[in-house]
């Protein structure tokens, strides 16, 4: 298992500075980690850094709330890829789905994932730390309907992060037909081997130097 391979090396921090931005990008090219994940504001920066490597450009839509109507999604999409993306992490639409208004949810992630088709991963980012279990399995089999590559935990700005309870129920949904990103608290080695365990595919990581570097 390669596992710099499977974390997405992020900088997700409002006050992210370009220095930072080009230091994780540095990171992402000596460690060989699977992407680069920032805001929409640095992606043609890290496309251009990162040119000619196997380095992933991921970003961000409807972050970090889900709140944003299809359209905006689709339209940050649209712009997100157009500046380089190659992969974007999307928020559902955390309250619709509180309401179980199920259509609006798979209609805003379909909105992504057909903008997206061909021209970039999609990740589902459920936000769990605000569902009930109940609604975690609604959630991925909304996102396996609309057609997403992967479902992921968190986007590290609610209240709380990834656990490998999270990360076992979307398994037991998805199966190997979609992946599974586990982000959010995801500081060191024991606790990235815990949620591969568990079935993740993909780790969203601020810490991914340290993790690397305690093997």
């Amino acid at each position: 298992m390669n596992l710099a391979n499977m974390i997405d090396h992020t900088l997700l921090k409002a006050d992210a500075t370009r220095d930072q931005i080009e230091k994780l990008c540095d990171e992402a090219r000596e460690y060989a980690f699977k992407s680069v994940c920032i805001n929409p504001y640095y992606v043609s920066l890290c496309s251009d850094l990162l040119k000619g490597t196997n380095v992933e450009i991921a970003t961000v839509i409807g972050f970090p709330l889900g709140n944003n109507t299809e359209e905006v999604k689709a339209f940050e999409t649209k712009n997100a890829i157009e500046n380089g993306a190659t992969e974007v992490d999307m928020v559902i639409n955390i309250a619709a789905l509180k309401n179980a208004d199920y259509d609006t949810v798979e209609s805003d992630i379909r909105a992504v994932v057909d903008m997206a088709k061909g021209k970039a991963l999609v990740k589902v980012i459920i936000e769990a730390c605000y569902l009930t279990d109940d609604e975690k399995i609604k959630a991925c089999e909304l996102s396996m309907k609309a057609g997403a590559d992967y479902v992921k935990t968190s986007t590290g700005f609610g209240t709380g992060g990834a656990t490998v309870h999270d990360v076992a129920i979307m398994k037991s949904v998805v199966g190997d037909k979609l992946g599974i990103k586990a982000s959010g608290g995801v500081r060191d080695y024991e606790t990235s081997m815990k949620m591969i365990e568990a079935g993740a595919t993909r780790l969203g990581a601020s810490a991914g130097v340290e993790i690397i570097s305690s093997l």
